[in-house]
């Protein structure tokens, strides 16, 4: 079995245990704290995320409850949540702003995403784990998507991966074109400081 082989077994065998969990909504629950306290200190007003699929935690009920919270500082803070979407052309993300509510379609791939809201460019931006190994290097689904957009979105944005702790994998391999990740949170509140 070749290398793409051997990752897509690999994603077929995380995704298959990430559904099975049974005790998903806890921690779901416990990565949700683990976001909004991780969030306290970050002066970023300008959020990247993604849509949920496939088991995924889901970041937007932690960044709408930081978007409110920006209403509320002594100072009010506009603070505004990215959704991707994918430039056919380029292979790549662009995030468009995303609220409650706010019209959405879906994207080529069934994937729900902001409907002719304006682009913006996240400082900090969420990206979702299948798995993930040392150096916060992280397995995605195959499409190279977010590595593409991590190599040449300007300005950098500071990059955090989210999973669940039996998403992380001893022995992962990254290849020359993944893209490292900044930090990886987990449900059990464990933040992998990378560089």
């Amino acid at each position: 079995m070749d290398k793409s082989q051997q990752k897509k077994a690999l994603r077929a065998q995380l995704v298959q245990r990430r559904l099975a969990m049974p005790d998903r909504l806890r921690r779901c629950e416990l990565l949700q704290r683990v976001m909004r306290i991780w969030l306290v200190n970050r002066s970023d007003t300008v959020i990247g995320a993604y849509w949920p699929i496939k088991g995924e935690f889901d970041p937007l009920p932690a960044l709408h409850r930081w978007k409110e919270d920006g209403e509320l500082l002594e100072e009010p803070q506009l603070r505004r949540i990215g959704l991707p979407v994918v430039d056919k052309l380029r292979g790549t993300l662009k995030f468009h702003a995303w609220f409650p509510g706010c019209p959405m379609e879906e994207d080529a791939f069934g994937i729900p995403k902001p409907k002719e809201t304006e682009v913006i460019v996240p400082t900090l931006l969420f990206v979702p784990c299948v798995g993930y190994g040392f150096g916060g290097f992280r397995l995605g689904y195959g499409g190279g998507f977010y590595d593409r957009t991590l190599s040449e979105l300007e300005p950098k944005p500071y990059t955090v991966g989210l999973g669940f702790t039996q998403d992380f994998v001893m022995d992962f391999e990254p290849e020359p074109h993944d893209v490292p990740l900044d930090a990886i949170l987990n449900d059990q509140g464990v933040v992998w400081p990378i560089r």
